[in-house]
């Protein structure tokens, strides 16, 4: 989750988004553990002068409501990918989602989805150098149901961050 936009937007942001009845303490609890998703709930307790009960309480319930979930997230250049690439899909002869579940298969293939426009899928994929690069495209490519691969490699990633959420953003 994204949380900023001030304290005063943080209650109206997780009405607004989600309807959760998340309310500004639990925004609060999930910044700190966005910031350090190990963060013990005593910690988080004593810099929100809750106490721990409180605080593993609340996260349980988020939690529960599917509001927060906590994960580990790899870095793909620490695990030895050095591309990310986008490659665009047009299908034919084969049902799009049958095309895009077979693409999901693959393994340096990180998400897959299916889009309006002159293409039918996009995908987010890593490459660890040129050649395997070439080899993934490869792979892509001989998937049944696939007419065209349209890929843009990255030369500068900006922004990855995999749990974004428009909290606070004037959504």
């Amino acid at each position: 989750m994204n949380i900023s936009g001030g304290e005063n937007g943080l209650l109206a942001a997780a009405d607004e988004v989600l309807g959760s009845g998340m309310d500004e303490v639990d925004f609060r609890i999930v910044a700190l553990l966005r910031r350090d998703g190990r963060m013990p709930y005593k910690t988080i307790a004593a810099e929100l002068a809750l106490t721990e009960a409180t605080v593993r309480s609340r996260v349980r319930r988020m939690e529960e409501a599917d509001s927060l979930r906590v994960v580990a997230v790899t870095d793909y250049e620490a695990v030895g990918y050095s591309m990310m690439l986008a490659v665009g899909i047009q299908v034919e002869g084969r049902a799009a989602d049958e095309v895009a579940e077979d693409l999901a298969g693959f393994d340096q293939v990180f998400s897959v989805c299916q889009v309006v426009g002159t293409l039918d899928i996009e995908t987010l994929a890593v490459a660890r150098d040129q050649d395997d690069l070439n080899h993934l495209l490869g792979q892509l490519a001989a998937v049944p149901g696939v007419r065209k691969l349209e890929p843009s490699v990255a030369l500068d990633v900006l922004k990855n961050q995999s749990n974004w959420v428009p909290f606070g953003h004037g959504v």
